[in-house]
């Protein structure tokens, strides 16, 4: 299992009527929280495109346990359960506050595409290799 943290600070515009994170905004937290994975294993995503391969996500799901607020900070952990061996990716997600209460988590699976193609590819070796030496 491999893992990383980052700190997302709640902006106003993403709190709804109630004083809330709007749910949606949960996706883009994890999404950041995924980029900034792939950066601090030394795969950034840039490079993984410059190499000809997409990762769209396939599957998402959030459990919602508690609310954020606006102006929390909160702390994203990404967790790579294991080391994909197919055409597909999961990660795991908790989300924070700064109490360390658990607000939200979920999983996402994303699919290995070539760039040019848009079919499904498996994960690239490099990548496998990289994430085998940090497991």
């Amino acid at each position: 299992m491999l893992s990383t943290r980052i700190s997302i600070r709640v902006r106003y515009g993403e709190t709804d009527q109630m004083g809330v994170v709007y749910h949606g905004n949960y996706a883009t937290y994890c999404e950041v929280a995924r980029v900034e994975f792939f950066r601090e294993m030394g795969l950034p995503y840039k490079e993984l495109e410059s190499q000809g391969i997409m990762l769209p996500v396939t599957e998402l799901n959030l459990k919602f346990h508690k609310p954020a607020y606006y102006d929390e900070v909160l702390e994203v952990r990404t967790i790579l359960p294991e080391i994909p061996t197919g055409v597909r990716i999961r990660f795991d997600y908790e989300i924070f506050n700064e109490k360390q209460v658990l607000l939200t988590s979920g999983t996402s699976v994303l699919a290995f595409i070539d760039k040019l193609t848009r079919k499904p590819v498996r994960c690239p070796d490099y990548m496998k290799d990289r994430l085998n030496e940090l497991f």
